[in-house]
């Protein structure tokens, strides 16, 4: 359970349920759970329960993607080198992965860089910069990374270099009397959707899908069928889940089609990773590529180097993928320890020094590994409900993470206190930054002198799509509620509540002793089979002072030993 109090609402969305219902051949509660998630006109909904690959938008709606098109056309007819300067996360890696594979599709003479995190830092910089001027590069070509990058790219262009970004970050401002201006490059073109002069229409791409949308282009230019550029949906649906983007629009249509063909993958190198984090490949889901092979992906760039994720990726045999996959779950099983760790320091400390009073809470673990902040700051934030930043001892002062809550926008308030940080990026819900040792206090002090937040903002909000009773269920239902997959940000698995239910059974199983089985029973008397995942001691001393409790649960079917049934798991209780 979270360290807050929970307060639970009902999603009150007006419309006629009904014949919606009727018009789309769905049950009403399935409609109502499309109007909580405000797609409420008549295409929409069609492209909602229908979705398809024809609905995903041209690359040339991007501003700067012809001009980088033929500019990148051009240098590969000419034989130039090309280096690709990537990211050492999950979406940094498939971004390499692939602009190198399409870019050797056309003949390009091409390279990857990825950042050391330790060394380098994040994005693009000066010494990478000098190693592919010292290695005859003609032309760099930015993923997930670049926006940003200014100073770099001007030294880039001092030396000679073309310079192309393609990223998705959020675009660097300066703030005065109120008034925003925004910062551009040198760099001769640059790809991101979040340009204000972009038209591309929808901005919530991650950055694998902006470079997966410069080899479309790029094909097409090349005369290669566009079909051949679908070969790289699985890596942009893993992205995209990795990096926590909304599964809407575009997003979502990318994820559905992308878990279609990662189940059945001809890349070793996935096929490996699978097999090892024993996933059954025909029920791969979003939730797999989050938290269960992502992680993998990830811990290669936090306690080793990206490299070897982008090796997995590329590996040609079967025996070599195998021993890169099981060196990357054994790096995400000591990458967890050392996590739980961190964690543990972090609250020790926070009930210390009284953080959680802070309205921003800014935690300084100098011993934690740098590369695990963020994960830490996530952890924090589940159980505080406060914007989070995690700071580290590095080798050039202090780095850190942040995570944040949906009311305060990380990146913009960290806009407003730039002028401390000798580097920083992000979004509105996370971000990163580096700043001198002896200017962390004043940080402190200014992030939460700017915070306009409330109490309220930090009490965590539960949404019930629909106070539905266990008796309700069947298995069409269930059955039909996967139309509304894949789940992630952005389109939430559906919450539903009941109330006045008894407890008849319960009992911790696992070998981690985290999960509840119990048999539940609703007011008319009927028993059903029920199951938690989470803290299971403190949920049974909770049972055991009450006799009937609320529940919030999702429906599934549960198959064990050639048998069949509903099973509501619980996800909140009170």
């Amino acid at each position: 359970m979270s360290i807050q109090k929970e307060k639970w609402y009902v999603q009150s969305k007006k419309a006629d349920f009904k014949a919606v219902g009727e018009k789309y051949g769905i049950d009403q509660v399935t409609a109502r759970i499309i109007r909580n998630r405000d797609i409420i006109e008549d295409a929409d909904i069609a492209k909602y329960l229908h979705p398809d690959l024809s609905d995903l938008y041209s690359p040339h709606l991007m501003k700067d993607m012809d001009r980088l098109i033929e500019i990148l056309h051009k240098k590969i007819t000419e034989k130039k080198s090309i280096r690709i300067i990537g990211d050492y996360d999950i979406d940094g890696i498939e971004s390499s992965y692939i602009l190198l594979k399409g870019l050797q599709r056309v003949g390009a003479i091409v390279s990857v860089a990825i950042p050391d995190r330790m060394k380098d830092g994040y994005g693009v910089n000066e010494s990478l910069i000098t190693k592919a001027k010292e290695d005859g590069i003609d032309t760099i070509i930015t993923c997930d990374n670049g926006i940003a990058a200014l100073d770099a790219i001007a030294y880039a262009k001092e030396e000679g270099l073309t310079v192309l970004v393609t990223d998705h970050h959020d675009i660097p401002y300066q703030e005065e009397d109120g008034v925003r201006t925004y910062l551009r490059s040198q760099a001769d073109a640059i790809v991101n959707p979040k340009q204000k002069e972009c038209g591309y229409p929808f901005a919530g791409i991650c950055g694998a899908v902006v470079a997966w949308k410069v080899i479309q282009a790029l094909y097409e230019a090349c005369k290669i069928p566009a079909e051949e550029a679908m070969v790289f949906l699985e890596n942009v649906a893993f992205a995209t889940v990795g990096d926590v983007m909304d599964l809407i629009d575009e997003n979502r249509i990318i994820v559905k089609y992308g878990l279609e063909q990662m189940r059945h993958t001809r890349n070793l190198g996935l096929q490996a990773l699978i097999q090892q984090k024993e996933v059954q490949a025909d029920r791969l889901s979003a939730y797999h590529l989050g938290f269960v092979l992502g992680p993998c992906i990830n811990a290669s760039g936090r306690l080793d180097t990206a490299v070897r994720s982008l090796k997995l990726l590329l590996a040609d045999q079967k025996e070599s993928a195998i021993i890169l996959a099981t060196e990357l779950a054994d790096l995400n099983e000591e990458r967890k320890q050392m996590t739980a760790d961190g964690l543990d320091a972090a609250v020790e400390m926070i009930q210390a020094q009284a953080l959680d009073q802070q309205k921003v809470m800014v935690v300084y673990l100098k011993d934690l590994h740098e590369s695990l902040a963020g994960i830490v700051a996530g952890r924090i934030r589940e159980l505080y409900h406060h914007p989070v930043f995690v700071l580290t001892k590095a080798e050039d002062g202090v780095k850190g993470s942040g995570r944040s809550i949906e009311t305060y926008s990380m990146y913009e308030e960290l806009c407003k206190c730039q002028d401390l940080f000798t580097k920083f990026g992000g979004h509105k819900m996370a971000a990163g930054l580096s700043i001198p040792e002896e200017k962390v206090q004043e940080f402190t002090e200014r992030i939460n002198a700017n915070a306009t937040l409330t109490e309220d903002d930090f009490i965590p909000k539960i949404l019930i799509d629909v106070p539905m009773p266990l008796a309700y269920v069947n298995r069409q239902l269930v059955e039909e509620l996967k139309v509304l997959e894949p789940f992630g940000k952005g389109n939430a698995k559906p919450v539903f509540a009941d109330k006045n239910i008894r407890i008849r059974d319960k009992r911790i199983v696992g070998k981690n002793r985290n999960v509840v089985k119990l048999t539940i029973q609703d007011m008319a008397g009927g028993t059903y089979p029920a199951v938690y995942f989470g803290d299971a001691e403190t949920m049974m001393q909770f049972l055991e002072t009450k006799d009937v409790i609320s529940i919030v649960y999702y429906p599934e079917i549960n198959s064990y030993m050639g048998r069949e049934e509903i099973q509501f798991v619980i996800s909140n209780y009170c």
